[in-house]
């Protein structure tokens, strides 16, 4: 069985950096895509960031673009969010997710498709 497992978040002060990690142990397949959602107190699941193993291809939320930056490792099938610059609006619960075989719609934001989905990690950015 493929598990998620996830790693990193905490407690940091506006401008402050975290760095997420997310690795797929058991997975038997070669591409995929790992993205990150999240979702704040009272607010919907967004997209944060995605990652297509068979060319390298990103996605960033508008909200983080030029703070956040992702990274795959195709060896080990996982990545890892360098989150930089944090705002208090950072501040919820991330789920990275893969999906067997990649997936466009990860790379436009959208959960459809993603096959596993790791436990939620918090963040919190004080201001």
């Amino acid at each position: 069985d493929v598990q998620l497992q996830a790693s990193g978040g905490g407690l940091v002060q506006a401008g402050g950096s975290l760095r997420l990690s997310c690795a797929a142990s058991g997975a038997t397949f070669d591409d995929y895509a790992i993205g990150w959602w999240r979702q704040a107190p009272g607010k919907e699941r967004e997209g944060v960031s995605c990652f297509s193993s068979s060319d390298g291809s990103t996605y960033y939320a508008d909200s983080v673009k030029g703070r956040f930056t992702i990274s795959g490792d195709n060896a080990a099938k996982a990545a890892h969010l360098q989150m930089n610059s944090l705002k208090p609006e950072d501040t919820a619960v991330y789920y990275c997710a893969v999906a067997r075989g990649g997936s466009s719609w990860c790379l436009v934001g959208q959960d459809y498709g993603m096959d596993y989905w790791g436990k939620g990690t918090l963040v919190t950015v004080s201001s």
